[in-house]
């Protein structure tokens, strides 16, 4: 068995409608008991007080805005490499979700950081990276919008995502190009030494397996959708003809 046999829609609809109910399953339980936990059942900070909170919100959202770009990266390079559509759905899929999650991390940098470091923003290197990344997101699925034609939007796209992915890695490693700048380093890392205190770690763990789950479901919801209504356009074009 090959793993392209997903490739085909109807295999990835067969498979997706499986996966799905254990995927909305674990997002909901995951999701529910890392973010009870955390805003619920660990202490404040002894320099932040309960602002740190926000860490359950800001840490896998932004995570995830970059993660997202790499999965559109890596479907678009499929598409360009092996003309798959339902790679390039995919990538058309996760657009819309990464945006959001891209937006509330900065959302939540804004309400951490003001009482933080004083300001609501600062052309920090990972901030300015990471609204950019939000730039691209928005120019991604505008693109999208704007070409008639699907298979030269999947290709303009799949461009697009291929420059904006630079901006993506920026956002996650700004810190270490730059040592300049307000936003402090990882919270998590393989190195023990740069992680927060356990009594925040092992729920941020939880929150952040909770956000890639959400991720996964809305992706395959979305793509289910996009292959849903490509079959649909199809089907009226083949109509027209008629």
């Amino acid at each position: 068995m090959s793993i392209w046999e997903y490739a085909n829609p109807k295999k990835f609809m067969q498979t997706s409608a499986w996966v799905l109910p254990w995927a909305v399953g674990l997002t909901v339980a995951c999701l529910v008991v890392g973010l009870v936990w955390g805003f619920f059942f660990t202490p404040d900070d002894y320099k932040q007080g309960s602002t740190v909170k926000i860490i359950y919100l800001h840490v896998p959202s932004a995570m995830m805005a970059i993660n997202a770009w790499v999965m559109m990266l890596v479907a678009s390079l499929i598409w360009i490499v092996r003309r798959h559509h339902v790679s390039a759905l995919a990538a058309k899929a996760a657009a819309p979700i990464g945006l959001t999650f891209t937006l509330v991390a900065l959302v939540t940098g804004a309400l951490w950081g003001q009482p933080m470091w004083g300001t609501w923003w600062a052309w920090d290197p990972r901030l300015t990276s990471f609204l950019i990344l939000c730039l691209f997101y928005l120019g991604y699925i505008a693109l999208w919008e704007a070409i008639e034609n699907p298979d030269t939007a999947a290709d303009l796209t799949s461009i697009l995502c291929l420059v904006g992915s630079v901006f993506a890695l920026l956002s996650r490693y700004a810190v270490n190009f730059w040592n300049q700048g307000l936003h402090q380093g990882a919270s998590l890392s393989l190195d023990k030494e740069e992680n927060v205190s356990n009594v925040f770690w092992v729920p941020l763990l939880v929150c952040i397996a909770g956000f890639v789950l959400l991720f996964v479901t809305l992706v395959l919801m979305r793509t289910r959708t996009e292959i849903r209504a490509r079959r649909l356009k199809a089907l009226l074009a083949q109509e027209r003809v008629a």
